[in-house]
């Protein structure tokens, strides 16, 4: 029973983790052929921010979850073993889904100001930075040297 589901576990996160080695930008599969546009300016304010689960984490955990209570449980149990670990797993992937931010204030070089949110990145007030645009989206923020 413990082998059945380690392997489920190991299969699923091999299943789920990716194959690119590429260190630079990436861009969504079905806008990577699309002309993009983008502002440059100067990040004038910084906050932090907190950014919630956009539904993968979610949908993750319910998913393993579900799997887990379903493998766990026996007999009549088996479906409210699988319900509840659906729930718990959907609640749990959930906060583990969120991620710490940045909502930069950015004065553009044409005068405007802005505001955008970016994960992961190191600006500071101050720097200079490219915001590289996918019609209203922004696709990518990038500091400059």
């Amino acid at each position: 029973m413990i082998i059945k589901i380690i392997s489920l576990g190991l299969a699923s996160a091999l299943m789920f983790s990716g194959c690119a080695t590429n260190d630079g930008p990436e861009y969504d599969g079905r806008s990577y052929q699309q002309i993009k546009r983008y502002d440059i300016g100067t990040v004038v304010q910084e906050r932090p921010v907190v950014i919630s689960d956009d539904g993968s984490g979610s949908f993750m955990g319910a998913l393993v979850g579900a799997v887990l209570g379903s493998t766990l449980g026996g007999g009549n149990g088996r479906i409210l073993m699988a319900l509840g670990g659906g729930v718990a797993g959907y609640y749990a992937g959930k906060e583990i889904g969120k991620a710490n931010g940045d909502e930069l204030t950015v004065e553009l070089e044409n005068g405007s100001t802005i505001i955008v949110v970016v994960k992961g990145k190191d600006i500071k007030v101050g720097d200079k930075i490219k915001i590289i645009k996918d019609g209203n989206k922004v696709a990518q923020v990038d500091k400059i040297n």
